[in-house]
C-alpha cells in the first residue's frame, strides 16, 4: 500500500487524533484541522492527497464546501464523516462529489480501506444532476441500515440492475422507490409488479402487452408493464416465485435491451431500470434449478441485503414513532410511547417486520385511551413475552447472538435518550466471560488443561481468566460435571 498525505478536519479533538494516529501506524503523513477555515489555511501548504471532513463543523457545513474544494483542487478525493446518518445525507454526499461516506460511529479500518482506495486513484461518483434530495421513508440509523444507505447512494446514478432481498415486510419496495426518486429518472414512471399475483399463463402478456387478438379474450391491444414503464423504472417484486418458463422471456430481455408484445412482430426498445426483489433463498432456487442462473446473474449485478428488523434493533424506537406519526396525520388520535413500551418493542422478535411493526402502531393508536402508551399495553398487544433463547445445541451461535442483542437492544432502551455508564464492552464481557468459563471447567471436570483445550486457548491464559474473575477451580472438581 502506498503511504499518502492525509487532511482530517473535525472539530471532535478525540476523533482527530484516533484518525490521525491509525492513518499515521499504517504509513501515511496527517494533518488536522478543526474548522473549514483551518481547512483553508491548511489545504494550500500541506497539499493533501485525500481529505476526510466532517458534516457538522464550527463555521460551515463540510459537506456543502465538497464541490468547492473539488473545484479548487481537481482530482483530490473528499471522505466523508457524519453523525447523521440518513440515506439523505449518504445520497447528499455523493451528488456533492465525496468519494466516500461513512457514517459514525466508524470503523477505524474501514476509514483505512476508503483511503487506500482514494490513493489507488479510483474516479469519485460524477456529481448527479437535480435538486436537494427530499428525506425519505426509509428511517433508521442502525450499522446494518448504514450499509445499505451507502449502496443506494453509490447506484442511484446509474442503469445498473439492482436485487434487493430480504425478508417479507423489510421495506423492499421503500428501497426500490428510493432509487427511482434519487436517481435521473425521477420524471419518469414507477411501475411495481408482484410476480407472485400474476396467473402463469398471463405473465408475458402482463410484462410486454400484447396485441388485438393474440389469445381469446384479447379484444384490443394492451401495453405490459416494460412499456408503461419506458423511460423509468421497472420494479419485480417476488421475482423468485417466477416460472422458469417465463424467466426465458424476462432474460432476453435483458440481454437485447427489447422485447416483443404476445402476438407482435415489432421488436420494442426497452428503455427501463429493471430492480428486481425477493424474500426467497435465490442462490438456492438456482441451485436446486427452479431459478435461471443467467437470469440471476443478469438481476444480481448490484445486490442490496435488507436486514430484518429484529437485526436492527436499535432502530425499532425510531420506527415505531414515525408510525405513530404517521398515523395521526392520517386522521387517528396521536399517541406516544414511554420509554418501557419502546424497550418492550425491542424485546420482540418481530416475524412480520417492520410491516408487522407499522400495523401494531396503527392499531395501538385505534385501541388505546391514554395518550402514552405504556409497556402493558404492548404486552396485552404482542402477548407474554417468550423466553430468550440460550446457547441453541450443536455449535449454532445464533440463538445465543440474538439473546444478546435483545438483552443490549433493552438495556440501551432503559436508558431513554441518554448513554448507559462507560466501560459497557469490558462490563459486557466480564458477564459473558464468567459463566462461560465455569461451565467450561465443570465439563471438563476442574481438568484445566481439557478446559483451556476445550476454549482454545493455553493454560497460563486460562489461569489469568480464572484469577481475574475470582473462579475458584476447585470449586468444579469438588461439584462434577
Amino acid at each position: 500500500m502506498s503511504a499518502g498525505r492525509i487532511l482530517v478536519v473535525d472539530d471532535d479533538a478525540a476523533i482527530r487524533t484516533v484518525v490521525r494516529e491509525a492513518l499515521r501506524r499504517e504509513g501515511h503523513v496527517v494533518e488536522t484541522a478543526a474548522s473549514l477555515a483551518d481547512l483553508g489555511r491548511v489545504i494550500g501548504p500541506f497539499r493533501p492527497d485525500v481529505v476526510i471532513t466532517d458534516v457538522v463543523l464550527p463555521d460551515g457545513d463540510g459537506l456543502d464546501f465538497v464541490p468547492e474544494l473539488t473545484r479548487r483542487h481537481p482530482g483530490l478525493p473528499v471522505i466523508v464523516l457524519s453523525a447523521r446518518n440518513t440515506l439523505a445525507t449518504a445520497v447528499r454526499a455523493t451528488e456533492r462529489g465525496a468519494f466516500d461516506y461513512l457514517p459514525k460511529p466508524f470503523d477505524l479500518d474501514e476509514l483505512g480501506r476508503a483511503v487506500t482506495s482514494a490513493l489507488a486513484g479510483r474516479a469519485a461518483p460524477e456529481e448527479a444532476a437535480g435538486s436537494e434530495p427530499q428525506e425519505l421513508p426509509l428511517i433508521g440509523r442502525s450499522p446494518a441500515m448504514q450499509a445499505v444507505y451507502r449502496t443506494i447512494a453509490r447506484v442511484v446514478a446509474t442503469d445498473l440492475t439492482v436485487l434487493i432481498l430480504g425478508e417479507s415486510g423489510t421495506g423492499k419496495e421503500l428501497v426500490a422507490r428510493a432509487i427511482h426518486d434519487l436517481g435521473p429518472r425521477l420524471a419518469r414512471p414507477f411501475v411495481a409488479v408482484n410476480m407472485a399475483a400474476i396467473p402463469r399463463d398471463l405473465i408475458e402478456s402482463e410484462l410486454f402487452g400484447h396485441e388485438r387478438g393474440a389469445f381469446t379474450g384479447a379484444g384490443m391491444r394492451s401495453a405490459g408493464r416494460f412499456e408503461q414503464a419506458h423511460g423509468g423504472t421497472l420494479f419485480l417484486d417476488e421475482i423468485g416465485d417466477m416460472p422458469v418458463d417465463a424467466q426465458t422471456r424476462l432474460l432476453r430481455v435483458l440481454q437485447e435491451g427489447e422485447f416483443t408484445t404476445v402476438g407482435g412482430a415489432r421488436p420494442i426498445r426497452a428503455d427501463v431500470r429493471v430492480i428486481a426483489a425477493t424474500n426467497k433463498d435465490i442462490e438456492r432456487q438456482v441451485e436446486e434449478g427452479r431459478f435461471r442462473e443467467d437470469l440471476f446473474y443478469r438481476l444480481n449485478v448490484v445486490p442490496i441485503r435488507l436486514p430484518a428488523l429484529r437485526e436492527r434493533g436499535a432502530d425499532i424506537g425510531e420506527l415505531a414513532r414515525h408510525f405513530l406519526d404517521r398515523a395521526a396525520a392520517d386522521g387517528l388520535p396521536r399517541k406516544r410511547l414511554d420509554e418501557a413500551a419502546v424497550a418492550r418493542l425491542a424485546r420482540h422478535g418481530w416475524p412480520g417486520n417492520v410491516r408487522e411493526l407499522e400495523n401494531l402502531m396503527r392499531r395501538l393508536a385505534v385501541l388505546i385511551r391514554e395518550e402514552v402508551i405504556g409497556a402493558a399495553a404492548i404486552e396485552a398487544q404482542l402477548g407474554p413475552q417468550a423466553a430468550e433463547p440460550g446457547l441453541a445445541p450443536r455449535g449454532d451461535a445464533s440463538g445465543l447472538a440474538q439473546a444478546v442483542e435483545q438483552h443490549l437492544v433493552a438495556y440501551f432502551a432503559s436508558f431513554g435518550r441518554d448513554l448507559p455508564p462507560d466501560g459497557l464492552y469490558d462490563r459486557l464481557l466480564a458477564e459473558i466471560e464468567a459463566p462461560l468459563l465455569r461451565l467450561s471447567l465443570a465439563a471438563a471436570r476442574g481438568n484445566q488443561i481439557r478446559a483451556a483445550r476445550l476454549l482454545g486457548m493455553n493454560r497460563n491464559t486460562l489461569r489469568k481468566k480464572l484469577a481475574d474473575r475470582a473462579i475458584d477451580p476447585s470449586a468444579a472438581r469438588r461439584g462434577g460435571a
